[in-house]
């Protein structure tokens, strides 16, 4: 199927109407459930209005191929939603095997949760190997050295990254307590 640019001063509202169905439909064949791929596809098209494809880039109506553009955008909301998935799969796998009296109420365990799901959103925003030495030295307790090697990078380099992600949580917490006081 050949894409015509958008004409008139709607790009996005045309790559959406001409395209959204199918990256549902694609989404759907990866996804579990229609209402995952239905949220993935919108947040695809958030990722795009946020994205830098502004007028003085080459706007949206310069896109040669605007599925394959749309299909990359959607992969790495994928990976970072089979990501979550994981990481709460983990998260209950060990509520689970707690004793009983150190088991955490309902309220509790949704106040993790979603502190994770923040978490996940603040470590979105990093790429995605210093994404990924963050949490293998957060989560899984990794030194810098063994981190260096599982993404066959140098320790210095490993040191980079996990500076960008303590920034991005220091960056949470001041806009936190920015939006208490105000």
């Amino acid at each position: 199927m050949v894409s015509h640019p958008a004409t008139g001063s709607q790009p996005l509202e045309h790559l959406y109407r001409s395209h959204h169905g199918w990256l549902r439909a694609w989404l759907s064949r990866r996804l579990s459930n229609a209402g995952d791929a239905e949220d993935l596809a919108h947040d695809t098209f958030v990722r795009v209005l946020k994205g830098h494809h502004t007028p003085e880039r080459g706007g949206l109506n310069d896109l040669r191929e605007p599925r394959a553009y749309l299909t990359t955008v959607a992969k790495r909301l994928l990976v970072n939603h089979y990501e979550r998935q994981s990481l709460e799969r983990a998260y209950m796998a060990s509520l689970q095997s707690m004793p009983e009296p150190l088991a955490i109420s309902e309220e509790h365990r949704a106040l993790l949760l979603e502190t994770l799901r923040e978490l996940d959103a603040l470590l979105d925003a990093l790429p995605a190997k210093a994404r990924t030495a963050f949490l293998l030295c957060q989560l899984e307790g990794l030194s810098y050295v063994e981190i260096a090697a599982q993404l066959r990078v140098s320790e210095r380099t490993v040191t980079r990254y996990m500076a960008q992600g303590f920034r991005q949580c220091l960056q949470l917490m001041l806009d936190t307590e920015q939006s208490i006081v105000a």
